[in-house]
């Protein structure tokens, strides 16, 4: 039986089980997908079966709500792709969002319903105090999701090589520096709370 933590109006976040890993490979062999994570370049299906998908199946049994979802349509069952949620490592009060879709899925708005859903749990259930989340800055659609939902700008960054060598969610075999930065978008807990109020 797979395990859910949440469901949306059109999506469901389940555990990643073996099964899924046609689905993880077809995600991340498209160019497209992985164009700002890694140049566009496709993932040999051994790195997918004993590196990624280990480490998306990974659970903490200290904090479980934690980890990597897969996301699929609630209607039809089909897989969209992916969602985290992680503690950082300096304060287990802030939580670091993550998510990667299927090309086909893209332009419906399912990025932001998943990771509106993400902090709402967040914070409402998990106790957090903030959220992070991070972007190449060429990446304008994934700052979208991320100003739509109340994160906002706090600092751009330029990744060095130890980051690179550190990614646990996409593979390449060149390890350069990009030229340009990312970018790092948060959410307070009180800021969250006052939209609500608002709303």
């Amino acid at each position: 039986m797979r395990q859910i933590l949440l469901e949306t109006k059109r999506l469901r976040l389940r555990r990643f089980t073996r099964s899924d890993v046609d689905y993880l490979f077809a995600l991340d062999n498209d160019p497209e997908v992985m164009r700002y994570l890694n140049g566009g370049v496709s993932t040999p299906r051994q790195v997918i079966e004993q590196e990624i998908l280990p480490e998306f199946m990974v659970v903490d049994p200290a904090r479980p709500q934690f980890g990597f979802w897969a996301a699929e349509m609630k209607v039809s069952g089909e897989f969209v792709g992916w969602f985290s949620l992680r503690p950082l490592p300096e304060n287990h009060f802030h939580a670091a969002l993550g998510y990667r879709l299927a090309r086909t899925f893209w332009g419906r708005g399912l990025a932001t319903e998943g990771v509106r859903a993400l902090i709402r749990h967040g914070f409402a259930e998990l106790e957090l105090e903030r959220v992070v989340a991070t972007t190449y800055e060429d990446n304008v659609a994934s700052q979208r999701v991320m100003q739509k939902v109340g994160m906002t700008l706090v600092r751009r960054f330029r990744l060095t090589l130890e980051d690179l060598r550190g990614v646990d969610t996409f593979h390449t075999d060149e390890v350069e520096i990009w030229d340009g930065d990312d970018v790092e978008y948060a959410l307070e807990k009180i800021a969250w709370e006052k939209q609500h109020c608002d709303s």
